[in-house]
């Protein structure tokens, strides 16, 4: 009986263990395709970053030979130099050096881009290039070659030793130590290097740019891991602050963010959050949540983020644009002094169109960019500034704005919004000099703004 009952089942278990292994090898090889495909996207990363650097040291050597009469070849350095530099960025970007303190490059990168887009987006033959920018033109080249020389070392090692990124993203993310760091240390000496260059003026407006961009620049004092528990738990309405996850998180050294998980008693949503570090500020927040049919519009949804905002302290708002995505309508409210609608105070809010809950608010251009403003009366009339519209263009809405331009700065404009050529535009018009300053596209014509 047993071995009739054997020589049935061998056969199945043979075949099923033949399946098992064959599921494992399968389960095994797609796991190693990803750890291959993640490891490849890396290492083209780090050798386009170690180009780009090169490029961009040459870049600057060829703009400080130029004549100071030749401002068209000026300006095209420049923006090479601002192109090449925001292409580093990116690179560095896609690199696992979250946990790794490189905030010191980042920063001066972006510095770098800030400062070459700005000056070659001025008329260069009416302004051209200062003796304090030409000093600082011949410093970015000598410590780019210095960075330049740092990173082609590393990429030196790696190819010469085979180095892999996955066991830099293992190591930093486990906090132990590789059999080889040289990675992880020519990134720590180029960041040390960098902070370390005390020769660098690129002007108030990029530097205070920069800073702006970080959380570190908010009033108050830095709050701990309980404060920012006892916050989230009162704006997610739960007394157990033990539902509450909180990691300390941000670029590089720069520990400015506290990163928060709430899960509500009773429900399988989660809350998402992110807090400043100082001064507890909530940047935003987003309730994970499938959305059911629409009972609520764009107008009542509009209301219900303005009581919502009203009541968390955000006062004097103004919605300046809808959108609309799988049931869920996202408003972004605007900031208004007196009469004039302040976009860089921006803060949109997410309302589920199911029920009418808010599901979401982001704050963070608000929080980096909401000061006290002395706006000075303008130089033209808003009938003035008409006269700069295309002429078939049809007003349906006007208003006075303050936004920032392309290079940053905040510019106080005449907003118009209407139609032409059948599709529907927000154009800004400059309200000292009648200039465009900027031109949007909208998918439909909003409802007039008002307080």
């Amino acid at each position: 009986m047993y071995g009739r009952l054997s020589a049935v089942m061998f056969p199945i278990v043979t075949v099923l263990l033949g399946g098992a292994l064959l599921w494992g090898y399968q389960v095994n090889q797609e796991k190693n395709s990803i750890l291959i495909k993640a490891e490849n996207q890396y290492q083209r990363a780090f050798h386009d970053l170690s180009y780009h650097l090169e490029k961009l040291q040459g870049e600057l050597g060829k703009t400080l030979a130029l004549h100071s009469s030749s401002t068209a070849s000026q300006r095209k350095g420049l923006i090479n130099i601002w192109r090449l530099t925001s292409q580093a960025q990116g690179e560095i970007n896609q690199l696992p050096l979250t946990l790794l303190p490189f905030n010191q490059t980042e920063e001066f990168l972006s510095n770098v881009a800030n400062f070459a887009y700005q000056t070659a987006m001025r008329d260069l033959t009416k302004e051209p290039l200062t003796q304090d920018e030409m000093k600082t033109l011949k410093a970015l080249y000598q410590h780019s070659k210095e960075i330049t020389g740092s990173i082609r070392d590393v990429q030196t090692k790696v190819i010469a030793n085979g180095l892999r990124w996955m066991d830099v993203e293992t190591a930093l993310a486990t906090e132990q130590n590789m059999l080889d760091n040289t990675i992880i240390d020519g990134f720590q000496t180029v960041n040390k290097k960098v902070s370390e260059y005390d020769d660098l003026n690129f002007g108030e407006s990029v530097v205070g740019a920069a800073d702006k961009k970080s959380f570190r620049a908010l009033a108050g004092n830095d709050v701990s891991v309980d404060e920012i528990k006892q916050k989230a738990a009162q704006w997610a309405g739960i007394q157990d602050v033990s539902a509450v996850q909180v990691v300390e998180n941000g670029d590089g050294a720069d520990r400015s963010v506290y990163s928060v998980t709430v899960k509500k008693p009773g429900s399988d949503h989660e809350i998402a959050m992110d807090f400043s570090k100082k001064g507890g500020q909530l940047i935003w927040f987003m309730i994970s949540r499938p959305v059911g049919g629409k009972t609520k519009g764009m107008e009542e949804a509009t209301q219900i983020a303005r009581t919502y905002l009203d009541g968390h302290g955000y006062r004097d708002m103004t919605p300046v644009n809808y959108e609309e995505y799988q049931n869920t309508a996202s408003i972004a409210f605007a900031g208004k002094s007196g009469d004039v609608i302040v976009y860089p105070d921006l803060v949109t809010v997410n309302v589920a169109l199911d029920n009418g809950e808010v599901v979401g608010m982001n704050a963070a251009d608000y929080l980096l960019k909401h000061q006290t403003r002395n706006l000075k009366k303008p130089a033209l009339t808003m009938e003035q500034a008409r006269k700069s519209l295309h002429p078939e263009f049809q007003i349906a809405d006007q208003a006075t704005a303050l936004i920032e331009n392309e290079t940053g700065k905040e510019v106080l404009c005449y907003q118009f919004t209407g139609k032409v050529n059948g599709s529907v535009y927000r154009i800004y018009i400059n309200a000292d000099n009648g200039t465009e300053e900027k031109v949007e596209e909208m998918r439909e014509l909003p409802a007039p703004a008002r307080s």
